[in-house]
């Protein structure tokens, strides 16, 4: 529901505020201040093309450290999604599940040129969806974010 509150925010490269502006990533981050709270990692300056010069699975690893992850065919609403651009290219593109009734499941993610918007996750979607998690549990006492 969080994630619903954020359609029609412009795309903004690198930026995460509601209604402002925001990319794939920035929903994510501002989605995660409004349902868990502090950002658990500063996020360094990316060029538009870091995923493709980078080499490294920066954002696949980020989300293995804050996340949980879970098989890509048990995702529900709130999920995060992880997706390659390109078959065989880093992860560069995420997305939040808002449906999965009907034939094709629905995302809600910034998509470049455009806004936050919510679409359909169609064949071509599908292809290229990577990997799936869900949110952290808020440890009660604890400084780790995931929860026992």
């Amino acid at each position: 529901m969080a994630a619903q509150g954020w359609l029609g925010t412009p795309y903004r490269h690198q930026a995460s505020t509601k209604g402002a502006g925001a990319d794939c990533l920035g929903l994510v981050r501002g989605v995660w201040r409004e349902v868990i709270g502090e950002e658990p990692e500063a996020l360094p300056a990316y060029a538009p093309d870091w995923a493709e010069v980078g080499g490294v699975e920066t954002l696949l690893e980020a989300a293995g450290r804050w996340l949980v992850e879970k098989p890509v065919n048990a995702m529900r609403p709130g999920d995060v999604l992880l997706f390659r651009m390109v078959e065989g290219a880093m992860v560069k593109h995420c997305g939040i599940v808002s449906s999965v009734d009907g034939p094709e499941p629905r995302i809600i993610h910034a998509y470049w040129g455009r806004a936050v918007v919510e679409s359909w996750m169609g064949p071509w979607w599908q292809r290229r969806l990577v990997a799936a998690f869900a949110w952290p549990v808020p440890a009660r006492g604890r400084d780790d974010k995931r929860g026992s």
